[in-house]
């Protein structure tokens, strides 16, 4: 999944005169492409996949380095006779592994029936493979938990949906906004606020990476990170569709928890959310390191970053609850199964979460709820929501009733690259572990039937970046 390592950085003094534009060294175009893909990024960063498919080209595969022919690591709990194709589930996750993803592992679940499997490496210098239990930090999967202790703030009658957050955290929203935007309005990502990520890695939007090493160790305070949002432009109308997705929405949701609680926001999430689904691998980082058996988390910022680097040692202040959790595929099944199922909310509550709005993010528009997402597959409607950190992504869906699960983790991060005219260029991955997630939730003929394609996590890949 790693592009080749001719990096879009070099040919610095190449000039480009193929078309009817003004000549201009090769490199300086590439950069200017690169510097758009990070200001997109900067707004899209942790964001859920949009639901639109698009289709992977036939080229082959490129060259990832230091990555080992597939050597698999596979385990199944399921009994005689169970729904699950192991062989095509493994196939299918061998096939990311191959077409350039340095390591992938994922957990499946049909009722009592369960698989899970990994393929490639965790370190690509010591050739260390990757296991399906590994910890793995899921991004802005952390929604889900937050809109989840709000919403049963809700049901306390602590909170009241409709109401503007500044009845909750008076002064925090300037102006006539403060009256306007209401708690629903930050769990749906119809609030119009403005994201922080570009205001809290800066370099991002200048086609550099500086802000990310610079920042490793840097602690955030979620309130630093709520003003960034805040003094950015509106992207709306509070309550206007489509909405904008924002991490800053989440930020503020877990300070209006907070006062609402009089307990830190992790904590309570913890307490009444973590624990309450019986997750046992599930946590907010106390530390920059992750606790247990975990991958590297490579970054390649599409090829700005060559060779990727590894960011699994980092300060994840600045995700909160917004994108902070680490957890494995199997607690990700085990706490959407019980969101789904009603251990966490009462119906009328879940109900809450699962009316949807259309949310726009990274240029394309998703069915968005309340911390939770649909997704349209060729058998069914799936729920769920995926999430992307510095070097790590994840997925997560289920089916309406919880029956059908499945979570995969990966650990190589904006793998793509930016062509010259600044388009984000589909890699034979992004098709790879689309099969992979219609083999898990549809079955092994899934991928052959559908109408198009599905890729993962395309929000902030599949964008139309221009000069």
């Amino acid at each position: 999944m790693i592009p080749s390592r001719s990096t879009v950085l070099k040919d610095d003094t190449t000039a480009d005169t193929t078309d009817d534009r003004t000549t201009v060294p090769r490199r300086a175009r590439r950069m200017s492409a690169v510097a758009a893909a990070g200001a997109l990024l900067a707004a899209a960063m942790t964001a859920p996949a949009a639901a639109t498919p698009v289709t992977a080209p036939s080229a082959a595969p490129a060259t990832a380095p230091a990555t080992p022919s597939a050597t698999p690591s596979a385990t199944t709990s399921a009994a005689s006779g169970s729904p699950l194709d192991h062989g095509a589930l493994r196939q299918s996750l061998d096939a990311v592994h191959e077409a350039g993803m340095y390591g992938i592992y994922s957990a499946v679940r049909d009722g009592v029936h369960g698989w899970k499997g990994a393929s490639g490496v965790a370190d690509v210098r010591t050739r260390r493979p990757v296991r399906p239990d590994m910890r793995h930090r899921v991004g802005s999967i952390t929604k889900t938990f937050t809109a989840v202790a709000v919403l049963q703030q809700v049901e306390r009658g602590a909170v009241e949906l409709d109401a503007p957050v500044n009845r909750y955290l008076p002064g925090l929203l300037p102006g006539a906004r403060g009256d306007k935007v209401t708690v629903r309005m930050l769990l749906n990502h119809t609030s119009h606020i403005a994201d922080y990520i570009a205001g809290a890695f800066p370099s991002l939007v200048q086609g550099s990476a500086a802000s990310l090493d610079e920042h490793r160790f840097r602690t955030l305070r979620p309130r630093e990170l709520a003003e960034l949002g805040l003094a950015a432009p509106p992207t709306g109308e509070p309550g206007a569709t489509p909405g904008s997705y924002s991490n800053t929405n989440y930020i503020i949701a877990g300070m209006l928890l907070e006062k609402v609680t009089g307990t830190p926001a992790e904590r309570h999430i913890t307490r009444h959310v973590i624990d309450r689904a019986g997750l046992r691998h599930t946590s907010f980082p106390r530390t920059p390191r992750i606790s247990g058996p975990h991958s590297k988390a490579y970054e390649s910022m599409y090829g700005l970053i060559d060779p990727p680097r590894d960011y699994s040692v980092y300060d994840m202040s600045w995700g909160g609850t917004a994108g902070a959790l680490v957890s494995t595929m199997d607690d990700l099944n085990r706490f959407y199964r019980a969101l789904l199922r009603g251990r966490l909310l009462g119906p009328a509550q879940l109900a809450e979460m699962q009316q949807t709005v259309p949310v726009g993010v990274g240029g394309f528009a998703i069915d968005y709820g309340l911390g939770l997402y649909a997704l349209d597959l060729p058998c069914g409607r799936f729920w769920g929501h995926d999430g992307g950190v510095w070097g790590m992504g994840t997925q997560s869906l289920a089916s309406a009733d919880g029956g059908r699960q499945l979570s995969f983790g990966f650990n190589l991060m904006k793998y793509q690259r930016v062509d010259e005219d600044g388009r984000l260029e589909p890699h034979p991955a992004d098709a790879a572990m689309g099969n992979h997630l219609l083999a898990g939730l549809c079955g092994p003929g899934a991928a052959r039937t559908a109408q198009a394609p599905v890729t993962p996590l395309p929000a902030d890949r599949m964008l139309s970046i221009k000069r």
